[in-house]
């Protein structure tokens, strides 16, 4: 055991236990007949209409035919990064928690923005990784969700002994952009996604 760990023996969830709509998918993608796991990721072209067209420009409604993305979906997307601290997944450790992940509609009716929040747990009210497990999970987030989403990474109030000071690092994206530029942090911030599927 390594003594310089700020929580040694933190509380481990089974991960049999957490919630996942994983399990159930790949078994229906696997007992879907005449469509291809990766079929969804052709672009279809029509030729026959104006490429110009308002409407087939609009990747916006293509997105919201396709990508139903639900709290469940963000979860699993999470879930599975893992602790820079312990070689257990963030889920694992309940850092991160399905109640504790809202989507937010846009706030214009002109608008197809929403707004993907996540509180994270830290383990102990003075983890000194919260801004990097924070980091990990907008970056996680950034690459996997379509642009028509924005990324809102807090710490859960009450749940750290800084947690105003570390959501306003979050939150300030000229400080996120400068940490995402250290080459270290961004080795840790790799190591922590390379268990995310």
């Amino acid at each position: 055991m390594d003594l310089d760990k700020q929580n040694a023996n933190p509380t481990i969830l089974n991960p049999s236990d957490l919630p996942s709509r994983r399990r159930e998918s790949i078994g229906k993608r696997r007992n879907d007949s005449g469509t291809g796991l990766f079929d969804g990721l052709i672009p279809r072209y029509n030729y026959l209409n104006d490429p110009f067209e308002q409407s087939a420009l609009s990747s916006d409604s293509e997105d919201e035919e396709f990508e139903n993305i639900d709290e469940q979906e963000i979860y699993d997307l999470i879930s599975s990064i893992s602790d820079p601290e312990h070689p257990l997944s963030l889920g694992s450790l309940a850092v991160v928690n399905l109640p504790d992940i809202h989507i937010q509609p846009p706030t214009s009716p002109f608008s197809s923005i929403s707004t993907v929040l996540v509180e994270i747990t830290p383990t102990i009210t003075h983890c000194s990784l919260a801004t990097v497990i924070g980091l990990g999970v907008r970056v996680r987030l950034e690459q996997a969700l379509p642009p028509r989403f924005r990324i809102d990474v807090r710490i859960k109030k009450g749940t750290h002994s800084t947690d105003e000071a570390v959501n306003k690092q979050l939150g300030d994206k000229e400080r996120v952009a400068a940490a995402l530029e250290n080459g270290t942090l961004m080795g840790v911030i790799r190591k922590m996604l390379s268990t995310c599927e």
